[in-house]
């Protein structure tokens, strides 16, 4: 009898243990991330992801994740998120209204992960190929009340203290401004270097700004591979032995789904790929980094089907001009990738990946 209780103790006690431990395989003891890298598919749902698989002859980055699951995208305002709200929610675990960079719902600044990282001492980086003023971007780094309010949101970037590296389009908000201020001065003044392209970058130990363009970037493959090797650029920067935060987004999956554009959505969807693979070619090869994939919304309520209903071919089938409801998908790899498996709310991943980069 005794025996039978202490197996039934035992049975129960490392089921507990098993939700609450981690590590990469069956051999390893629990693990915590040194690095984290989140990788945002701006508008990128389910049928998004697929339309890379359906058109790819090789195997994708999706593909190569252990671990999937699914984000509820709604903000605080609306059953249907805007980006500002979307993103908000991934970057600091809080619902915020629609139009929100970086607030929760009462229009509080909440500190994103990047910012909590940077307070620990890690480097922190974002790329993207939008404006990096723009309301994914932003709401990593700023806090406005409303996402149209460029100019104030390049003001508080200039001033932002634990930011390194960040990369995209944009410069007319830091130069162009009514209130005349010379905000890319007073970045050198701070110790920033900032150029015109990834190129010129000479200095890997300096906060690095690179501003391609006015405003957005073009789309792709017109911008050629600068997203790939963006990340590429970024990683190598930050690596140190402290660990480093980068958030990196395909901004422009979001404005092809908007254009109902399924040519310019697949050729977005390979950029986006070339860069997941980049990030998980470094953890792979790192073995201590976390790499987190989603999305804050998915854009044009696209699906695939035969419109003939026969099953015969497919085609891309766009219900709407504007974002949809539907969750979107959650692709992790490293330590404790397995926590970000299932259906969960856009606000527990900060939750999990706070709980990992310990």
């Amino acid at each position: 009898m005794k025996t039978r209780r202490f197996l039934s103790v035992l049975i129960v006690v490392t089921a507990l243990f098993s939700t609450f431990s981690c590590s990469n395989n069956e051999n390893q003891a629990p693990k915590t991330a040194k690095n984290v890298i989140v990788m945002i598919g701006d508008g990128m749902g389910p049928a998004q992801v697929y339309s890379l698989l359906l058109t790819s002859d090789e195997q994708t980055s999706f593909e190569r994740f252990p671990y999937s699951g699914f984000s509820i995208t709604k903000s605080a305002s609306n059953e249907i998120t805007d980006s500002a709200a979307g993103g908000s929610a991934i970057a600091n675990g809080t619902k915020s209204n629609n139009g929100n960079v970086g607030l929760n719902a009462d229009s509080i600044p909440m500190p994103s992960m990047l910012e909590i990282f940077a307070e620990q001492g890690k480097k922190t980086g974002v790329v993207v190929t939008c404006t990096v003023t723009h309301a994914t971007p932003a709401d990593f780094i700023a806090h406005n009340v409303t996402r149209k309010d460029n100019a104030g949101i390049a003001l508080e970037i200039s001033e932002k203290e634990g930011l390194d590296v960040l990369f995209g389009g944009g410069r007319k908000y830091f130069t162009e401004r009514k209130d005349s201020l010379d905000l890319l001065g007073k970045m050198w003044d701070k110790g920033w270097n900032i150029y015109e392209s990834l190129e010129q970058i000479e200095d890997n130990n300096a906060r690095t700004m690179v501003l391609t363009c006015e405003k957005h970037m073009v789309k792709a493959p017109e911008r050629g591979d600068f997203l790939p090797k963006a990340t590429a650029k970024a990683l190598e920067m930050l690596d140190n032995e402290n660990g480093f935060f980068l958030m990196v987004e395909g901004s422009q999956i979001d404005f092809a789904c908007h254009d109902n554009d399924s040519t310019t959505l697949v050729e977005e969807m390979i950029d986006f790929n070339k860069a997941v693979n980049v990030a998980l070619d470094f953890a792979e090869k790192d073995g201590n980094t976390l790499v987190v994939v989603t999305a804050d919304h998915e854009t044009g309520g696209l699906t695939i089907v035969d419109p003939e209903g026969k099953y015969t071919r497919t085609d891309f089938k766009w219900t709407t001009g504007s974002h949809s409801a539907v969750f979107v998908p959650v692709f992790s790899y490293g330590p404790c990738a397995e926590r970000f498996s299932g259906i969960m709310d856009n606000t527990e991943i900060i939750n999990k990946i706070m709980e990992v980069a310990k």
